[in-house]
């Protein structure tokens, strides 16, 4: 067979038709893409979803395996049009042992309804059944529900003390006088043949405003960031209940998708994501950008696994620019409970160097993360504190 271009392209497409084994009879070597596109048919054509993408478990369905599966659709949908996209979905309700879930209300209420499963659900929510969609509704409902319950008390706790220290007015006029504060300060000056205290420091009350911070989530919704997503999804409906915080939620792949209208209901604002696709984190930050009014008030936390599919010079630039401005830029490489996620260890260094250190942050740590950055108080130093590792600024 002749070695031509034309040649080379038919050899690695019946190598991708044929599969891996020995019998496909090409022996062509397929580059780093090439080779994710062939484990990704591999994991639905030859039942191999934990090897592709996962940790082992052959038995389909959308609970244990759910990380595998929410990570495949994700993969799908970066290297396959979407035309094919829905063509691999619908074989991978047969094949992956989803289609009786999905069709069966009562089959998917029996299911251990978590976080995974709830991923899972928003992946494939384009090609649920209209019978089952409610269900699917409920689930997420009652996911999402035990997760706020579990976390809205502490996120508020969290955000309102940090807020009354931060916000604490050292020259009150004399109504906004918070005098038991301003006794206790100034017992050391008791004058005793006076009987009373002279007030050397006055402390007063925070003065009110609509709102003394601004939070802006920006959201990776790649599949590899699934659970990451519910969690952001959920916290921000809960920071969006505080009146002294203003919070927006934007979600990106290679375009952007406001999403703050959403956040007075989680599970609405959830079924509004798409995961998996492209990465673009600089269009997704040139566009939190211009929601920035007060930027020494503004914590901008950006979730994402950093691999940059835009132009990477540019994203490096406009988190420059960002943290130039005064606003207090957060990186989070995962937030869930996973564990150690993989992320790109370039562009996490390079954001460290600018003074963002790159982490994970489990849900239950997220409180006192959001507390910390309140106060801007120094991340490193926090993470540290709860044996959390972080990105280091290359040398």
């Amino acid at each position: 067979m002749s070695d031509t271009p034309a040649s080379n392209e038919r050899q690695r497409r019946w190598r991708l038709v044929l599969g891996g084994q020995e019998a496909d009879g090409v022996g062509i070597r397929l580059g780093d893409v090439d080779s994710a596109i062939d484990r990704a048919l591999q994991a639905l054509y030859e039942g191999r979803m934990s090897d592709a993408t996962g940790p082992k478990d052959r038995r389909g369905g959308l609970g244990g395996s759910a990380p595998s599966v929410a990570t495949w659709l994700g993969d799908i949908r970066r290297y396959f049009p979407s035309s094919v996209v829905r063509v691999m979905q619908q074989d991978a309700l047969e094949r992956l042992n989803l289609r009786q879930m999905l069709l069966e209300p009562e089959l998917l209420e029996s299911v251990e309804p978590d976080v995974h499963l709830v991923a899972n659900l928003l992946a494939l929510s384009g090609v649920i059944p209209n019978r089952t969609k409610e269900t699917a509704r409920l689930v997420v409902r009652k996911v999402v529900d035990e997760i706020t319950r579990k976390l809205a008390e502490p996120v508020r706790q969290a955000v309102t003390g940090s807020l009354n220290r931060a916000s604490r007015n050292r020259r009150p006029r004399h109504n906004e006088m918070d005098w038991p504060r301003t006794i206790r300060a100034n017992l050391k000056n008791y004058q005793p043949e006076l009987r009373t205290v002279i007030p050397e420091v006055r402390i007063g009350f925070g003065r009110k405003r609509s709102a003394l911070r601004e939070i802006i989530l920006c959201v990776d919704q790649s599949g590899s960031m699934a659970t990451s997503v519910v969690y952001s999804g959920i916290l921000g409906a809960v920071l969006a209940s505080l009146p002294s915080v203003s919070t927006r939620m934007i979600v990106f792949d290679t375009a952007v998708v406001d999403l703050t209208e959403d956040l007075d209901d989680p599970v609405e604002l959830l079924f509004g994501t798409q995961l998996g696709g492209g990465t673009d984190i600089e269009q997704a930050l040139r566009y939190a950008q211009g929601l920035v009014q007060r930027p020494h008030d503004t914590i901008l936390i950006l979730i994402s696994d950093l691999y940059e599919g835009g132009n990477r010079e540019a994203m490096i630039k406009r988190v420059t620019s960002l943290i130039g401005s005064g606003v207090n830029f957060i990186t989070l490489l995962a937030l869930g409970d996973e564990g150690a996620p993989s992320f790109d260890h370039a562009n996490a260094s390079a954001l460290a160097a600018l003074g963002s250190p790159a982490f994970a942050c489990t849900p239950d740590l997220f409180p006192d993360l959001i507390a910390a950055a309140i106060s801007r108080r120094d991340l490193s130093s926090w993470a540290a504190s709860h044996n959390i590792v972080t990105s280091r600024a290359a040398g």
